[in-house]
């Protein structure tokens, strides 16, 4: 509240052109911050929530009743209503979140209201101008996003860096159609509003994380409210902001893409990453073996300590070699492969006759050179291709539900085995780009977080 008193009284009222004024918060259908001793009647409030949205002719042709007195409307479209009487004039500007209503007197200027809204409507998020390298990134002050159908408003305590973020600053990987051109794929905080069509499943002020298309990397960002998860209570919303990406992702190439079964074998490439570190506890939670490439000894001591039954050093090794003499000759039934074309003949050299070669990402380019297809078909092997940013609303919700319901009580105190995210390191907002040359640099075990500033 303090925020939005600031605005009235530093931001409208000091500008000498505007007498009272109060907010009203169109979802809670109430005034939430006003002038000292400004009193709108609460059945004030929700007649101005009506007049916007059903009854602005009417208010053109009569005018309006407010606090008792009767004035006659100058101007009144669907963002803001002019109104005037003898003692004065009365001014109501509209957002998707708010209605600002001010008095004031002939001589004043009562536009400065439109200002002040969009004062209140800002946020600062991650940003950058054009295509290229960390050092284009920035902190901008944008327009704050607001909850259509169906879409809850999350405040931001923190959210995570994903690949994807690093390719969409570089121009390589855009946002999905009608998705938030902001960066960030996750992020952790409390719901701020719902828009209308909610069911209900979430109240002001609950603790969750989100699985995003983009906007994560901001103070506010809306999601559809399908795809919102609870936090576990026994985190911090730092640690839940390093689950959803990393763990749906791994979830869903495991269990929709790949159909595990107990007992068997996965490799899973980039180890240490946060999809990796989740992968194998995933796989370990699926009674099956998970079997690790990454390129230090202090990444495969992170993999050990997470649940891998082997790892092996793709820079100094051939890990197919070490593979299939950890398997005794009969290789891996599942590879999560986030590399691509360079990895395709070792790849091929470990899976398993009938094996799932499963590919959600091209660090090492899409080329292949030799003969691919002769091999595959000589083990009878799949290759399947995945990936989850741009799956359409009702997959993730799905996803969403078959997680929260079969993995979320594994993140639990208490609960066996426990589930846990691994975060490598934090970054405030205002570090971002230094965030994505650790990531860029491969510097990570887990997850990077970025934490928002802390706001009233």
């Amino acid at each position: 509240m303090s925020q939005l008193q600031a605005l009235l009284n530093d931001g409208l009222i000091r500008t000498k052109h505007v007498e009272n004024a109060a907010i009203i918060n169109i979802n809670e259908r109430k005034v939430c911050a006003s002038t000292s001793g400004f009193y709108v009647p609460p059945e004030n409030a929700i007649n101005l929530i009506y007049t916007f949205y059903n009854n602005l002719m009417q208010v053109r042709r009569e005018g309006l009743y407010f606090k008792q007195k009767h004035y006659k409307c100058v101007r009144a479209d669907e963002d803001s209503i002019y109104l005037k009487n003898p003692d004065g004039g009365l001014i109501a500007v509209k957002t998707n979140a708010f209605i600002l209503i001010a008095t004031y007197k002939v001589g004043m200027y009562p536009s400065v209201c439109v200002e002040a809204v969009e004062k209140l409507e800002k946020m600062l998020a991650a940003y950058f101008d054009c295509p290229g390298g960390p050092e284009n990134l920035y902190v901008k002050e944008v327009m704050k996003p607001h909850p259509g159908e169906g879409e809850v408003l999350v405040k931001v305590s923190a959210s995570a860096l994903n690949r994807a973020d690093l390719l969409q600053r570089r121009g390589k990987y855009p946002p999905p159609k009608g998705a938030s051109d902001i960066l960030g794929l996750e992020a952790a905080g409390s719901v701020a509003g719902l828009g209308p069509g909610c069911k209900g499943q979430w109240k002001i002020g609950d603790a969750v994380m989100a699985l995003l298309s983009g906007g994560g990397q901001a103070e506010y960002v809306t999601v559809p409210e399908g795809c919102l998860m609870p936090a576990p209570n026994d985190m911090t919303l730092i640690q839940a902001a390093a689950i959803p990406e990393a763990w749906l992702t791994a979830f869903q190439l495991l269990h929709f893409v790949g159909k595990i079964q107990k007992g068997e074998r996965v490799l899973i490439h980039a180890g240490a990453s946060g999809v990796g570190m989740a992968a194998i506890q995933l796989v370990k939670l699926a009674n099956a073996i998970p079997i690790v490439t990454a390129g230090t000894q202090e990444k495969l001591k992170a993999t050990a300590n997470a649940g891998a039954a082997a790892g092996f050093d793709y820079k100094n090794e051939d890990f197919s070699e070490k593979v299939l003499a950890f398997t005794q000759g009969s290789g891996v039934d599942i590879i999560l492969d986030c590399v691509g074309g360079s990895y395709w003949e070792k790849n091929l050299n470990c899976l398993s006759t009938d094996g799932r070669w499963i590919i959600y990402g091209l660090l090492s380019g899409g080329y292949v050179n030799g003969d691919l297809l002769a091999r595959l078909l000589s083990k009878r092997g799949t290759i399947h291709t995945s990936l989850l940013r741009s799956r359409d609303k009702e997959y993730k919700e799905k996803l969403v539900k078959a997680f929260t319901e079969n993995v979320l009580p594994y993140f639990a105190r208490g609960a066996s085995p426990r589930l846990q995210p691994f975060v490598d390191s934090v970054y405030p907002l205002h570090e971002i780009a230094e965030a994505h040359r650790a990531m860029e640099e491969n510097r990570n075990i887990g997850k990077i977080v970025i934490e928002m500033p802390v706001s009233t």
